[in-house]
């Protein structure tokens, strides 16, 4: 298995075609699945345990590979480079690698040419044990297994199941089964399920002889307690003993006393161009049983061989590490894992003190260092030699004649000797944590036969390692965890315990470097990209990734993986933008684009479920957004102004106390102390909240709407312009000082960055945009993790695309490398353009890569070779739209008319605090709000006076709400302490409902966006804060129940815009702006359970968490 995997590889990776690969293996049959080998007993079909079907194998291009089956090497020449085998072929070789596996062990007592003695091995131990079953005088005969480890479970199983074996026992050293991987409790677990089956466990003994009858044949074992086995099939699963004879005859350096060829970390023996790979290498006098190192050593010579000098450049030889011995196995119908460091605390001192930590460090048993060269044989031919005499197959890979020695791979350089001057290392995180003192968490279930133990740093920051029985499903997860060696985010107890939700087994908070199938190294990543790839079914998965084809123990976790992925690519979830339009995001641009729409009724009409909708807060914006894209017309013109959530609908981000921050561009991070003065005066006049933001930006916060255009004349004044930190635009261009001052900067990032930042200013798109520029590879600037950011290099400018920070943080991509200053706009525009064009709404640039066909690879495709021969359009397209850009702010200083859209209240220039405001550190912020504030329902009902004798009330002017046809418009008013929101909504009239949000208590409604349900036609205002859905005629909350709000009757005469109001103290009593305006004590009073509502009113308090009006 480690033969062919090692072949695979090599073939992968050898793109310039310089070797030619030959295998030889003994057995006739092509490489198979050996941990399938009870699978066999079942089917009896060698052909279903093929890793690769023999089509694969008649694929394959002779002149890089060939095989030979049913022969092995006998003898190698290290000196004259050239192997032998039993059938008199003489093979030259380059470079020979051994992969001779191992054979079963057997005791120095026991002869296997007794019959009824069996090992458990090949397919041809297995043939000959269902030959020997099937006889009719051993037809219901017992069977004995001696050894309880993994294989010796594994023989259990397999002889259990035959129909020709009667009862079935197993013989163990030790008190319990898989002794090497569980502890007595887990052990004990298995033990009883194992007898629940029938089968019996006899521990704590040993065979001390075997029996036979008159005829030689096995007829009983004698154990060491004394006591006999009458038993007529005895098969010894003890153990494996590294295959090395070929090496010992050919005087290559092997464990003394003991068995394994010696390798050292590059894996070479002690014979010039010779390595070991898999059971057969001893590696610091450790051998390995388990497929996974094996296919770990597999992947370090490939790489060797094939990445060390490369087209792009020469890489370090990677070096053999310790290996992860992690198995997740069903054995005897029992799920079995152990991870990490299983016995960590069986090697910690009975005393152990965090102080004075030492554990005895590895002995290196390391063959002498060979270099790695060889002149071309005379056939001017390069062969590397496999040879696997065991159950690997073989195969061979030729270097082509026209290349010379030097444009070989060079050999794995030495071991470099350390600087003695240089500083000791110091081990911390989970190294020192593996060191000092550990605690286990265990559970223990008898009547269900589950069992775990996790092992714990003694901090518990830090998962070291654990073993399962029953329940292994967290498995993959805790390996993981194991892996990375971070420090744990949840409490040790989370692992046994849980944390009470529903648990994903789909793996969607795994990375996609998490291991999924530990035989041969696959990760959810190669199985996610192999989904992407096309793979339909579960077992195309298999053929291409190999996961699941070894043990099997992934395949559970890999379906559920699998049916998730499946989901998230097929048309199972639709990417619709909401109920109104039945199209995605990038199908509606491309509507508007060709058809030339430039407001949201003309989109509607077009590409509408229905013609006359009036939208929702989901659409809207990204209208929005698509005719920004296209057509950037200013966000606060009437035709527009309706589509905008109240962040572009003011041009400033709305605060939790219905605030909002003023950010003005700055460049790069490039600013004057002039500039810097100006920003503080602005500040302290207005009484803002000052932050230096991550963006190198200077945020100012606290700004009432009605400052805004006064705040922005001063500073445009000033020589500042928008920000856009309010829209879905570019916010920043990060940068270092690049070469205007640091000693290593190779480039002049400043310059680049504030000529980047001008150019794509003010651009809308499917989501906010930010980049970067370092001027050399110290990468001050964090360029890689931005939507676009480019690295100085001494060729030009590495530039990575679509990565981000946020919730999801994501490494960016090395798009293109080296690129020419010159070229380095044109690539981007092509890059933002395209991504504008077909991203899905609220999406960004890293998602957009990661769910895009074909990935990074199709997207260079696209956008550096042209292949859809559309880079001149998407160039002239970008051109274009910058060309529209105009400071959407100063428009607004520039307008008197637009200015008076930022009134506080339409009826009045007083102004009402919406939180009271706390000092903090020197500055203003408003109070905390309560985590949770109690469910609200406002209504008609808690006003004393009944409505019948209400009165119609002068509230505002028809041109305080700028009606249109084109979309709707709103305004806030305020009668006594209430405010008021009233709305226009073309062709269905005037509606009017509560300032306040009783969600936050935020008075924000008239900033809301309204909408109208799909189903039913009712119109609705949707809160700005966190889109509670208020009805326009009867309050009620669409989408919280546990709120509603009051509404009011509108009529206009003439002008005038009249609300049907009570009078202003009783309005008070219920919604006035004191009794529920959030302060300082708010949040302490709500959290601890009191309420208590208005200064002087008192409302309704106590306990109760429900406030009802």
């Amino acid at each position: 298995m480690v033969g062919i995997a090692f072949i695979e590889k090599v073939l992968n990776l050898d793109e310039r075609g310089q070797y030619r690969i030959v295998t030889c293996g003994e057995e006739e049959h092509l490489a198979y699945n050996r941990v399938a080998l009870t699978d066999f007993f079942q089917h009896r079909s060698v052909e279903k345990l093929y890793l690769n079907s023999a089509q694969w194998y008649a694929e394959q291009d002779p002149d890089r590979f060939t095989f030979h089956v049913g022969e092995a090497v006998t003898s190698i020449d290290s000196e004259g480079h050239n192997v032998t085998t039993d059938k008199g072929r003489v093979i030259n070789y380059d470079y020979c690698v051994l992969a001779t596996g191992s054979s079963a062990t057997v005791p120095s007592y026991v002869d296997v040419n007794i019959p009824g003695v069996f090992v458990y091995r090949n397919i041809s131990d297995m043939n000959r044990l269902l030959a020997y079953a099937d006889k009719d005088d051993i037809k219901g005969s017992k069977a004995a297994v001696i050894g309880g480890g993994l294989l010796g479970l594994e023989a259990a199983k397999a002889v259990y199941d035959l129909d020709t074996i009667g009862d079935v026992a197993i013989i163990h050293r030790q008190a319990y089964p898989l002794s090497r991987q569980l502890d007595a409790h887990g052990g004990e677990i298995v033990r009883r399920r194992i007898e629940a089956l029938g089968v019996a466990f006899l521990g704590n003994t040993s065979i001390a002889r075997i029996e036979t009858d008159a005829s030689g044949t096995l007829s009983a074992l004698h154990l060491s307690d004394g006591t006999a086995l009458p038993c007529r099939v005895a098969i010894y699963s003890i153990g494996i003993t590294p295959r090395d004879e070929l090496a010992r005859a050919s005087g290559i350096r092997c464990v003394p006393a003991a068995h394994g060829v010696v390798v050292d970390d590059l894996l070479r023996t002690s014979a010039p161009d010779v390595f070991a790979i898999g059971e057969c290498a001893s590696w610091r006098g450790n051998t390995y049983g388990l497929i996974a190192p094996g296919v770990e050593m597999a992947d370090i010579l490939a790489f060797n061989f094939t990445q060390t000098e490369t087209a792009v450049g020469g890489f370090r030889p990677r070096q053999m590490n310790n290996p992860d011995l992690s198995t997740k196995l069903k054995l005897m119908g029992v799920d079995v894992a152990s991870f990490g460091d299983f016995f960590a605390e069986q090697r910690q001192p009975k005393t152990l003190t965090k102080t004075s930590v030492s554990l005895p460090a590895q002995t290196s048993t390391e063959a002498e260092s060979v270099s790695i060269t060889r002149e071309k044989t005379s056939s001017g031919k390069s062969v590397w030699e496999v040879t696997a005499p065991s159950t690997e197959a073989s195969l061979t890979v030729t270097k082509e004649a026209s290349q010379t020695t030097s444009d070989r791979p060079r050999s794995p350089s030495e071991k470099p000797i350390r600087d003695a001057s240089s500083p000791k290392k110091r081990r911390h995180g989970v190294a020192a944590a593996a060191e000092g003192p550990i605690e286990t968490l265990t559970y223990r279930d008898p009547f269900a036969g589950v069992y775990k133990k996790y092992i714990f740093s003694g901090d518990g920051k830090y998962l070291l390692g654990g073993m399962m029985v029953g329940d292994t499903s967290d498995y993959i997860k805790l390996v993981a965890l194991v892996k990375k060696k971070k420090a744990l985010d949840v409490p040790p107890s989370q692992f046994i315990l849980g944390n009470g939700k529903n648990q994903d087994d789909a793996g969607a908070d795994l990375d996609d470097d998490a291991q999924i199938c530990s035989c041969h190294n696959v990760t959810k990543g190669d199985v996610v990209q192999c989904i992407k790839n096309g793979a339909q079914t579960l077992n195309d998965v298999k053929n291409k990734t190999k996961a699941g084809s070894g043990c099997g123990g992934c395949v559970p976790f890999m379906t559920s993986l699998f049916k998730a992925e499946m989901k998230k690519a097929g048309n199972a979830v639709s990417n619709n933008l909401c109920p109104h339009f039945a199209l995605s995001r990038a199908d509606l641009f491309n509507i508007v684009k060709i058809k030339q729409l430039k407001t949201f009724p003309l989109v509607m009409e077009a590409a509408g479920v229905r013609k006359d909708s009036v939208g929702c807060e989901l659409c809207k914006p990204v209208v929005g957004s698509i005719l920004s894209s296209l057509w950037n017309e200013h966000v606060m013109k009437p035709v527009h102004h309706a589509n905008q959530d109240t962040n572009d609908r003011f041009m400033a981000n709305i605060q939790r106390n219905g605030t909002f921050s003023v950010v003005p561009r700055i460049a790069a991070g490039e600013i004057t102390p002039d500039k810097l003065i100006a920003i503080g005066q602005v500040a302290k006049k207005y009484g803002l909240y000052t932050k230096i933001t991550g963006g190198q930006r200077v945020d100012m916060f606290g700004a009432q709407k009605a400052d805004l255009p006064s705040i922005w004349k001063e500073l445009i004044d000033a020589g500042f312009e928008s920000g856009h930190a309010y829209g879905k635009a570019l916010r920043t261009v990060k940068s270092c000082v690049g070469t205007s001052w640091c000693r290593y900067g190779v480039g002049d990032s400043v310059a680049l960055a504030v000529q980047l930042e001008d150019r794509y200013k003010g651009i809308r798109s499917p989501h906010k945009l930010k980049g970067g520029v370092s001027g050399c590879i110290r990468e001050c600037a964090e360029a890689q993790g931005k939507d676009f950011g480019l690295i100085g290099t001494d060729k030009g400018w590495n530039i990575f695309i679509c990565g981000n920070g946020g919730v999801t943080p994501r490494h960016a991509t090395l798009f293109a490398n080296d690129v020419p200053p010159s070229k380095v706009i044109t690539i981007l525009d092509r890059f933002l353009m395209f991504y504008i064009r077909t991203a899905d709404k609220l999406m960004r640039t890293a998602r957009w890569l990661d769910e895009m066909e074909g990935g990074i690879e199709k997207l260079k495709r696209i956008l550096l070779d042209d292949e859809l021969g559309i880079c001149a359009d998407l160039e002239r397209e970008m051109q274009e739209l910058v060309g529209t850009y105009y400071d959407e702010w100063k428009a607004v200083v520039d307008d008197p008319e637009r200015q008076k859209q930022f009134r506080q209240f339409v009826n009045t220039d007083e102004r009402r605090p919406q939180v009271e405001d706390i000092v903090e550190r020197g500055q203003p912020r408003p109070a905390n709000w309560a985590k949770s504030f109690p469910a609200t329902h406002i209504r008609e009902s808690a006003i004393k006076t009944p409505k019948t004798e209400w009165k119609w009330r002068k509230m505002a002017k028809l041109q305080d709400l700028t009606p249109s046809d084109a979309g709707t418009t709103s305004a806030a008013v305020k009668y006594g302490d209430s405010q008021l929101a009233i709305f226009h909504v073309p062709r269905r009239g005037y509606f009017a409902t509560q300032q306040m949000c009783p969600h936050k208590r935020a008075f924000v409604l008239e900033h809301g966006i309204v909408g109208d349900d799909p189903s039913t036609g009712a119109l609705y205002v949707s809160c700005p804060m966190h889109k509670r859905n208020f009805t326009l005629k009867s309050g009620a909350c669409l989408n919280d129940d546990a709120y509603s709000i009051l509404s009011f009757d509108v009529m206009v005469e003439g002008d005038d815009v009249l609300l049907l109001l009570p009078e202003a103290e009783e309005l008070d009593s219920v919604i006035g702006t004191s009794k529920w305006m959030v302060r300082h004590a708010t949040a302490a009073l709500v959290d601890g359970g009191v309420e208590i509502v208005g200064p002087e009113e008192g409302g309704c308090g106590g306990m109760d968490k429900k406030l009802d009006w």
